[in-house]
């Protein structure tokens, strides 16, 4: 009996163990079943609007300029073998004329270069030479349109997070000061809210960075084939004037 008594107490404490862990798992289930985005979300409300609407429409600003100049420096992206080979076969078959008509058809930098190039090469090679770097330097100033703005956005939304941090700091030891005793939870909520305008505004910066690095490589490439391409324009006008 004595057994039996023991197994069935051992029995009721199992089940009594394996309810209460079944209700904490109900329990907890939901906020594990929240997803990376509902999560996000809550933590930007708890962030409080102000530095933290701020942070976004740094980021929104600057994912939209960032859009805008990837769409740009795609389409300005251009087969330059294609195109000094083109240049080339037309100055042979059809002279200047000809030429400039195939870089009128031809959308990108290093034709726009070529026809300015092409243009005033009746002026001389020297004279179309200095059309060559004066246009190319106006393209390249048009591929760096509105990244400043870019950069502008990385340094303050971690700027604007920090200070955020700093004034919910201060928030936070106002109300130490105020009630006069130190007590975590007091202040756990204030600090915790106050570090997240940080946290977001590093992820902005990141986010950011990450397509200012993209861009910055792929003005380098277009117009290290600007610098070449307009070396073998300079090349082809020289030899077609012999």
């Amino acid at each position: 009996m004595k057994k039996i008594s023991l197994t069935l107490a051992t029995a009721g404490m199992f089940i009594l163990g394996t309810t209460t862990a079944s209700a904490a798992m109900m329990q907890d289930a939901p906020e594990a079943s929240k997803g990376f985005t509902q999560i996000l979300k809550e933590q930007f409300i708890q962030g409080g609007p102000t530095f933290m609407g701020i942070v976004l429409l740094c980021l929104i600003l600057g994912l939209a300029v960032a859009i805008e100049r990837i769409i740009y420096l795609n389409m300005a992206s251009t087969n330059s073998a294609k195109l000094k080979q083109q240049v080339e076969d037309a100055l042979a078959s059809g002279g200047v004329e000809a030429a400039k008509e195939v870089c009128r058809n031809t959308k990108g930098p290093v034709a726009s270069i070529f026809y300015q190039g092409l243009d005033r090469v009746g002026e001389g090679l020297d004279s179309a030479e200095k059309a060559v770097v004066a246009y190319g330097g106006v393209q390249m100033g048009q591929l760096e349109k509105n990244v400043s703005w870019l950069s502008l956005f990385i340094a303050i939304a971690p700027m604007l997070g920090f200070m955020g941090t700093v004034i919910g700091m201060i928030a936070a030891f106002q109300k130490i000061a105020a009630v006069g005793n130190l007590s975590a939870s007091l202040i756990a909520g204030d600090i915790q809210v106050a570090l997240l305008t940080t946290v977001f505004g590093l992820i902005t910066a990141i986010i950011l960075q990450i397509f200012y690095n993209y861009i910055i490589a792929k003005i380098d490439s277009i117009v290290n084939d600007m610098e070449d391409s307009s070396i073998s324009l300079i090349d082809m006008l020289a030899a077609h004037k012999k």
